[in-house]
């Protein structure tokens, strides 16, 4: 069965405020948000399923965090996720609230664990694996046209291009993540406490503007 969003529209829009108030519903009757980050190696899943999960303490809710699988340092699929509420008793996600994945293959590759009335954002963004490059496979060129066959809740967000526009490209995660927050019950304050926590003087700047820039693109 295709997957509408909560206002049952037939083509890919936000809503955020209707989004974020709905996860907030889902904390005060005491459920979990599960959110899901997929990518390759070196998108800095680590940093953005990080960030989440301070953001969400300083909030206040209990936290749980799944390690991050996959060939990290090779540049292959990795997944990790975070989920938050009240209380929390297990990491492991069976379906999730939200999906951030960080590059456009990787979409798919989990959109079977997106709830219902989940959402997804896609980076757009693609990174040819090395079995392209070799000829063993095609990059599938309808990437958008099968996550419209599961969903009409998502969200194509150049979050690469938007970074590199602010300085450095690899902070596409970071755009994104301000993109996701615009979904969940958590204070922008804690959300940048988190990254001044987190990230290193010399970055900090430019990546709390690639989160303002992620905030900026949906509405």
């Amino acid at each position: 069965m295709k997957n509408d969003n909560i206002n049952n529209r037939k083509q890919e829009k936000t809503d955020s405020s209707a989004y974020i108030e709905r996860n907030r519903e889902t904390i005060d009757e005491g459920r979990t948000l599960s959110v899901l980050f997929s990518g390759v190696g070196g998108q800095g899943i680590i940093l953005a399923s990080t960030v989440l999960a301070r953001a969400a303490t300083v909030q206040g809710y209990d936290v749980k965090v799944s390690e991050v699988h996959g060939m990290a340092q090779r540049g292959g699929s990795v997944v990790g996720s975070v989920r938050f509420g009240r209380k929390v008793y297990s990491p492991i996600i069976d379906k999730a609230d939200i999906i951030m994945a960080l590059e456009k293959l990787e979409s798919i590759r989990y959109l079977d664990l997106l709830k219902p009335d989940g959402f997804l954002f896609i980076n757009d963004y693609e990174l040819v694996p090395v079995s392209v490059y070799t000829g063993d496979r095609e990059y599938p060129p309808d990437i958008i046209e099968k996550v419209r066959e599961v969903t009409s809740s998502f969200s194509l967000v150049k979050a690469s291009k938007e970074a590199a526009g602010l300085g450095d490209a690899r902070a596409g995660n970071v755009v994104l993540m301000g993109s996701l927050s615009r979904f969940l019950p958590i204070k922008l304050k804690n959300w940048e406490k988190a990254l001044e926590e987190l990230l290193p003087e010399t970055v900090l700047e430019l990546n709390l503007n690639a989160f303002a820039r992620g905030r900026e693109i949906i509405k």
